[in-house]
């Protein structure tokens, strides 16, 4: 027998039938070599191959995707009412930024808990004690009192809705995803309300775990007080300094600004305003909630408390509530003082009320390389008075010596 080999190599040779001189003349003409036949198919059958894997591939994963899908479980929620601390005494009033923080904190701490959707109020209502024009004015006369005229303020104004989701989701019961949700758990019979029941009960029972919504009513003194044991800190799931440092991006851009005009600062926080109020018991003697405060909050004893731990020439960012012409003018004679009211060309364009306006404070004093609060909140805190900021409604004899001397009434 011949070489298989050869016989591969070198094809019988024989008459060319015209078929075959017709087929090489054309690819003679066109200036290639003929192809092989069954090598045309393999790479037309490699191609088909690749197609279908790439199909199946696609199906397989979008199973996958929709097994996934069907299987998460649907979304729950946690409504405590459509404004912070309503139903209460301090639904028609409405208090403090500060205040109703406390409040806002304890709702996300108990969606946190339970892993459900908070469904945060559209809007904060706006204390109009506290809403005075004049703190960014920088006016000088303190019976000159100007609001707002505003009576709310959007929450998205104030607060990163996203940020805030990054720790505990939260929408707005002015979404659509809120209503959606609360249409569906109606026909469903899957909202349930609920009052003075715990945490516990609400994550670990049922039908508590089944329910699409959960309606919370809070204690009719304040939100706040659902979360009254805050002094077990196994119990505190978020910090006092939680939603402080969740503020928007055009309050957080502001802040940024003023902070870098200011360069290298310190900062005190100098409440006093309300926090300093008397009033007469029935013997007619004044008392206070906070008798060291205003002793500790005047220009001559902040210098004295704070020089310590602020060297004399820094520049010394004040935020304030005082509105007493020149109250802090003995400070300049050792630091550079310096105020909101200096930057009204970078916090006029973007502050429509002064929970706005404070919380772009409270960035500028969280920035500062020393800050100095009017209250602890925090043992390792450096503050202006040792006056206790949380305690029972006990109002005591006002002290203004250092000699603790309760002053006359």
């Amino acid at each position: 027998m011949g070489d298989l080999k050869q016989l591969i190599a070198k094809p019988l040779k024989g008459p060319k039938t015209s078929h075959q001189s017709e087929y090489k003349d054309a690819a003679v003409s066109e200036g290639r070599a003929p192809a092989p036949m069954p090598f045309m198919m393999i790479r037309v059958l490699c191609l088909i191959s690749l197609l279908v894997l790439g199909l199946l591939i696609t199906t397989i994963s979008q199973s996958f995707s929709d097994l996934t899908l069907f299987n998460s479980p649907p979304p729950q929620y946690l409504y405590w009412g459509s404004r912070i601390d309503c139903p209460g005494k301090h639904c028609d009033t409405c208090a403090g930024l500060g205040h109703q923080e406390s409040s806002l904190r304890c709702a996300l701490e108990e969606a946190l808990f339970l892993r459900r959707t908070f469904v945060m109020p559209s809007q904060m209502c706006l204390n109009q004690i506290h809403n005075d024009k004049g703190i960014l004015r920088g006016s000088n006369n303190s019976g000159d009192f100007e609001g707002w005229g505003v009576s709310s303020s959007a929450m998205d104004s104030l607060y990163d809705l996203a940020l805030i989701s990054k720790t505990v989701r939260v929408i707005l019961d002015s979404s659509a995803e809120w209503r959606e949700a609360l249409a569906k758990a109606r026909i469903l019979n899957t909202a349930i309300d609920v009052q003075g029941i715990s945490r516990s009960k609400l994550r670990e029972e049922s039908p508590y775990t089944e329910a699409m919504v959960i309606n919370r009513t809070a204690s009719p003194l304040a939100w706040f007080v659902e979360c009254s044991d805050r002094k077990n800190h196994t119990n505190v799931l978020l910090p006092y300094s939680f939603l402080p440092k969740m503020a928007s991006k055009p309050l957080k851009v502001a802040a940024e600004k003023v902070m870098k005009k200011l360069g290298d600062y310190d900062a005190i926080h100098v409440r006093r305003g309300d926090k300093i109020k008397l009033r007469k018991d029935r013997f007619g003697v004044k008392r206070t909630m906070f008798p060291h405060l205003d002793r500790d909050t005047r220009a001559s004893a902040i210098l004295k408390r704070v020089g310590n731990w602020i060297p004399e020439g820094r520049t010394l960012f004040i935020a304030s509530n005082e509105r007493e012409p020149g109250f802090f003018d003995p400070l300049g004679t050792r630091y550079k003082l310096a105020f909101i009211s200096h930057f009204k060309d970078i916090v006029d364009p973007v502050v429509q009320n002064n929970y706005q306006l404070f919380i772009i404070e409270r960035l500028i004093l969280f920035g500062a390389k020393t800050y100095v609060k009017t209250f602890k909140e925090e043992p390792s805190d450096l503050s202006l008075t040792d006056d206790v900021k949380k305690k029972l409604r006990a109002w005591e004899i006002p002290v203004y010596t250092f000699d603790e001397s309760p002053s006359p009434s």
